[in-house]
């Protein structure tokens, strides 16, 4: 053969070649076009453009996500029971050991993109036996390092996953965080009823023993003739009622007790004295800015955009399902009879392979469509958060302004009600009126007294709540006593 003749293979083999080359490019590109398009965007939440700021909110004050908790609430025994919180409730361990678990997983997705190695050894002794014939035994010892199906991610398809998982880390995080903010309120808020429940049953026993001694002062009236059975009938009915209202008072004091049992997980047995109920909580100003920035301060506001940075990372990983997967598969090794003779001789292979999604019944659409479909419910999930955290801030604003009118109101009615009492007692006093109108006036000041309690704890209420509307000071890492480590977010 003449070296012509040699070389005419090679030279026909070389346009085939090539096609196959362009077709390797072509097809993608073709592919690409087939695809579903992107469609980016931020989803801007329906919401006022500002809130309705009472005049006494108006001024500069601090942000309430700058405020730690600890300085916020001054009461020794409050911050007790929230250390005890933090340390004990179940709903934060459950929800610091999600977090874990969406750590896992991100590290995991993160994995997928590098190749994967693998170690084999194995021994094989055998001996075959036939009629006539004789042979030794046959020993065969083989090591490789292998790294099978390492896809190349040329069009993002795990880089898409890895930042979903990333996203969902963070939502998870985030996640906690709401937790923790809204235990601590809750805590709180408790705390206040059982000093609100303590104030009122002290409240009701003095008026008790104050009754207890007009019902024996009226049975000796009546005894000698200067009292009538009407005034101390309807001094027994306000005793009974009093009563009544002690048992009433006492069971939920043992409720609340039992409901912070639970909240808190483990009550400290010994307790530090707590501070009267206008110190409880500091006189911080809290600045109420524009919707767009205080919203923002919210763990649960910035675990939904998580969500949906996630759900849009999916999305990505869906449409790179209509693209080619490139796959590397490679092996080193080396075999022998003996183990003296293993590293002596030795194999390698290298394998990639291209698979190309011509047809798939629809599965590939079908994904891209869930992602959207899920793409747009957790859209609507953010808005609908958004618009929530706005409505709270906006509740707790106009409770601020609408409790303070009515604790003046209130102010002005309980002296109405002591003078009103001061004046029945002088009248009766002087003979010129019964005891009948002495003992309402003392109702009424009773009802006015336990009106003033509640209000006054309305208005710490909506303080607490304020501050945790506004995405109150649980600092990243700061406050919890439960054991989530902070990790770098671009690695675990």
């Amino acid at each position: 053969m003449t070296e012509r003749e040699s070389h005419a293979p090679r030279a026909a083999a070389t346009p085939v070649a090539l096609r196959c080359a362009l077709a390797a490019v072509l097809v993608p590109a073709w592919l690409a076009g087939c695809a579903p398009a992107l469609e980016p965007g931020r989803a801007e939440p329906p919401i006022p453009e500002r809130f309705a700021v009472p005049a006494e909110l108006a001024g500069p004050g601090l942000e309430a996500a700058q405020v730690h908790w600890r300085s916020f609430f001054q009461d020794p025994r409050l911050h007790a029971l929230i250390e005890a919180a933090l340390q004990h409730n179940r709903d934060l361990r459950m929800a610091a050991a999600r977090v874990e678990e969406a750590r896992a997983q991100w590290a995991a997705a993160k994995a997928d993109r590098w190749p994967a190695l693998q170690l084999f050894g194995g021994a094989r002794l055998e001996r075959v036996y036939a009629p006539g014939l004789a042979s030794d035994p046959a020993r065969r010892l083989d090591v490789s390092l292998a790294s099978s199906s390492f896809e190349l991610d040329f069009f993002g398809r795990l880089a898409s996953l890895s930042e979903a998982a990333r996203a969902d880390y963070l939502a998870t995080e985030e996640a906690r965080r709401a937790t923790e903010l809204t235990m601590i309120a809750q805590v709180a808020e408790l705390y206040l009823s059982q000093r609100q429940v303590e104030e009122m049953l002290a409240r009701a026993r003095s008026a008790l023993a104050s009754r207890e001694q007009t019902v024996q002062i009226l049975e000796r009236a009546r005894d000698i003739g200067i009292s009538h059975d009407l005034e101390l009938e309807q001094a027994r009915v306000q005793l009974e009622s009093t009563r009544a209202q002690l048992a009433q008072l006492g069971l939920a004091q043992r409720q609340i007790e039992h409901v912070m049992q639970l909240l808190v997980g483990r009550v400290p047995a010994a307790l530090p004295d707590g501070l009267p109920t206008e110190q409880l909580v500091a006189s911080h100003q809290l600045a109420v800015g524009l919707p767009a920035e205080v919203l923002l301060m919210r763990p649960d506001v910035m675990a939904a955009e998580h969500r949906l940075a996630a759900a849009r990372a999916n999305v990505k990983a869906a449409r790179a399902a209509f693209f080619p997967r490139v796959a590397l598969t490679a092996n080193l090794g080396t075999a022998s009879a003996d183990l003296t003779g293993l590293f002596k001789a030795g194999a390698w292979s290298f394998q990639p392979t291209v698979a190309l999604p011509l047809f798939d019944g629809g599965r590939a659409r079908a994904g891209w469509d869930i992602a959207k479909a899920r793409e747009s419910a957790v859209v609507a999930q953010y808005e609908r958060t958004v618009q929530q955290a706005f409505r709270e801030v906006a509740d707790q604003l106009a409770a601020r302004s609408a409790l303070a009118l009515q604790a003046t109101a209130n102010e002005r009615s309980l002296q109405a009600q002591r003078n009103r009492l001061r004046i029945h007692r002088q009248r009766h006093e002087a003979g010129l009126s019964g005891y009948l109108e002495v003992l309402e006036a003392e109702r009424d000041l009773l009802a006015a007294e336990q009106s003033q309690i509640a209000l006054r704890r309305a208005q710490l209420d909506a303080v607490v709540g304020l501050y945790k509307a506004l995405g109150g000071g649980v600092a990243a890492g700061k406050g919890s006593g439960v054991p989530v480590a902070r990790r770098d977010p671009n690695g675990p």
